[in-house]
């Protein structure tokens, strides 16, 4: 996992190309695993090479192609980019240097041990271990690197039994060495790879007063609810805040009369073909209140859950200029039933929310919100199962003034709610923290 993450890490914290970091990360760490094999050589040629054997010498011929390969590709993307360097003498003296470090490390874990080694050996030790190494499959080398640092000392007339408690001691001081100091470099210096959990800091936008007002779109998303929109509908104001008010039903694929039923209670249906989710619905109403230039977007679950009564309540802070996102709180107002699981599983999802947003947030899943026409257009919901948390995230990155005003709730008496926990949070989490990293 080494080099790939080297890629990704100069990549995400440079300006370099994929190509330059990939071609240097590739001829540097072959210039590496061949040091060592010159230091393996230097020290004892002839025991070196009868413990690597005739494949460790195979894998070895392979490492060299690919590092005489990886420096030509770097010396032509040298020759197109001025800015990018090539390793020198210096790069190469470190990493030998690196390697007689660690051989200081294996003669002390041998002597921790009982084995009386010299320096010497131990640096045959350490050479044969990592050039072993190459082949390694399992995470870390370990299996690898022990058989070959048993060898190493067996072959040099020492207790095979004691050599594996050095080199397992050695291996494991590497290893936690490697994983601090790793996880260290994962989060540090900025950006993180392991990427944001929180939103970024951002100043919010000018208040925006409107100098013309028309009308308000509210849009209901609705999956086979023919038993609860017609009431729904008919309990929609025909005006707010001196507005007229256009309802609109986006009949998501249904496969009951929802659509037959909602224009025979008076209201305009734009149906999709099929059942794309009500993160589909939403992304839909939001362009359609575009596209007509309504003064406020609004929608509300088309089950009655969400009062249509106190539409007003959530349009006028937008028309008034005093807020871009106006969000309708269950916990701020009056909550008439809500399952015990549900509100539980609410507040624990809102309080996640509000870490995540910094800043207070009373009902994270509400299903009734409210945009002004510049957040209406800047909106984006990323995917099509749901968007609750998806829309906030994205309209506060942005920068758009937030509002939560109380409503009241009713829990549904009709259908049932297609949300389930662990299908919702097993597509949610993965969204939540793609919408943290792409702002």
């Amino acid at each position: 996992m080494g080099e790939p993450l080297r890629i990704v890490s100069i990549i995400k914290r440079s300006n370099t190309s994929l190509d330059a970091a990939t071609a240097s990360t590739l001829t540097l760490r072959a210039a590496d695993i061949l040091s060592v094999i010159v230091i393996g050589i230097v020290v004892a040629p002839s025991a070196f090479s009868d413990l690597l054997g005739w494949l460790g010498w195979l894998l070895i011929s392979i490492i060299a192609i690919v590092a005489i390969g990886s420096w030509q590709w770097l010396k032509k993307i040298v020759q197109n980019n001025t800015d990018i360097k090539l390793p020198g003498p210096l790069a190469l003296g470190l990493s030998a240097s690196a390697w007689l470090l660690e051989s200081v490390l294996v003669w002390q874990c041998a002597h921790w041990a009982g084995l009386d080694v010299s320096w010497s050996d131990a640096l045959l030790v350490t050479t044969v271990a990592v050039a072993a190494q190459i082949a390694a499959i399992a995470p870390g080398g370990f299996g690898t690197y022990e058989a070959a640092s048993v060898a190493a000392y067996v072959a040099m007339g020492y207790d095979a039994d004691i050599a594996l408690v050095a080199s397992l001691t050695a291996h494991a001081l590497k290893t936690s060495y490697s994983l601090i100091v790793g996880g260290i470099a994962m989060v540090t210096p900025k950006p993180s790879l392991v990427g944001r959990f929180r939103l970024q800091k951002t100043d919010e936008l000018s208040p925006e007063i409107p100098t013309s007002l028309n009308s308000v779109l509210l849009f209901l998303p609705a999956f086979n609810e023919e038993d609860a929109v017609a009431d729904c509908i008919k309990r929609v104001p025909s005006q707010v805040c001196g507005l007229d008010v256009h309802c609109l039903i986006i009949d998501d694929g249904s496969t009951d009369r929802t659509a037959e039923v909602a224009r025979g209670a008076g209201a305009e249906v734009l149906s999709l073909e099929k059942n794309q989710g009500l993160g589909a619905a939403v992304r839909v109403g939001l362009s359609e209140g575009v596209m007509r230039d309504s003064s406020a977007v609004i929608f509300a679950d088309a089950d009655g859950e969400y009062p249509p009564e106190e539409l007003e309540n959530l349009v006028a802070p937008i028309v008034q200029g005093k807020a871009d996102y106006v969000v309708g709180s269950r916990f701020l107002g009056d909550i008439e039933f809500m399952r015990p699981h549900r509100r539980f599983g609410n507040l624990v999802l809102t309080r996640i929310l509000s870490i995540i947003a910094r800043r207070r947030i009373t009902d994270g899943q509400t299903g009734y919100r409210a945009f002004s026409p510049r957040a209406a257009k800047a909106a984006e919901v990323i995917h099509d199962f749901n968007y609750a948390q998806i829309i906030t995230l994205d309209l506060l990155a942005k920068g758009f003034i937030y509002l939560e005003v109380p409503i009241s709730y009713h829990f549904r008496t009709t259908g049932e709610s297609f949300v389930k926990l662990f299908p919702y949070l097993r597509k949610v989490v993965p969204a939540v923290y793609r919408e943290l990293n792409s702002v």
